[in-house]
């Protein structure tokens, strides 16, 4: 079974290199690498290009910016079977692929999977909290977001609609349309970094992110709240 892991990119040189070096660790044959670049100004294509040119399966394409219009261009250039939907902060934990493998082969057809949700920090205990709270999330409310990653046939994909260019909650958005009950983890971790925690508060950061997913929810448009989020 193919799989094509899109990364949709925009400046992230500081992370980019060695999430990609984690990916390539352990890809099977046939994996494809799909960077969807929304108009870096610094060296994220250089990254990318290098990784190519040392072998790897990568392909780079340009798009406008937006990670919403950036995972739909990646997803319409894809032919392979399966799709993994990643971000480039976020590390893939020990053995993501054979976790991958067997939740293709046991989990039953239909099922979309994410990612265990784990942050870079070790040292604050602010960290682990958010951990539970958004493992809580995913098991009571079936939402988990994007830095936990995405995996999917292409089918139920295309079935479900996609993702849609919207300005923010693109992630969101998906998986209410799939539906709780299609939702499934994958027994692997995505690492993400914890930058906009430690930057933001490991209170404050959560409270705005349930801002934004209460005023999605009560209707308000991905435009208002992405002026309001950045």
């Amino acid at each position: 079974m193919s799989l094509d892991i899109i990364i949709p990119t925009l400046n992230a040189g500081a992370w980019l290199g060695a999430t990609l070096q984690e990916i390539t660790r352990d890809l099977a044959t046939g994996d494809q690498i799909r960077i969807v670049d929304g108009g870096s100004d610094d060296d994220t294509i250089l990254i990318a290009t290098n990784f190519r040119e040392a072998g790897v399966p990568l392909d780079i394409m340009t798009c406008g910016k937006g990670r919403g219009r950036q995972l739909v261009a990646g997803a319409e250039q894809s032919t392979a079977d399966w799709l993994l939907f990643w971000h480039a902060d976020t590390l893939p934990g020990d053995n993501w692929r054979s976790a991958i493998t067997c939740f293709q082969t046991e989990v039953p057809a239909g099922k979309a999977g994410y990612f265990r949700f784990r942050l870079d920090d070790n040292s604050h205990p602010g960290a682990r909290r958010i951990e539970h709270m958004v493992d809580r999330r995913c098991r009571w409310l079936g939402l988990p977001y994007g830095d936990q990653g995405l995996l999917i046939r292409r089918g139920d994909y295309q079935q479900a609609g996609g993702y849609r260019n919207i300005a923010l909650m693109e992630d969101v958005d998906l998986v209410r349309r799939l539906g709780r009950s299609n939702l499934h983890p994958v027994d692997a971790d995505a690492i993400t970094s914890a930058l906009r925690y430690q930057r933001d508060g490991y209170w404050l950061r959560p409270l705005r992110n349930l801002g934004c997913l209460t005023m999605y929810y009560c209707g308000v448009s991905p435009d208002r709240i992405a002026r309001l989020y950045r």
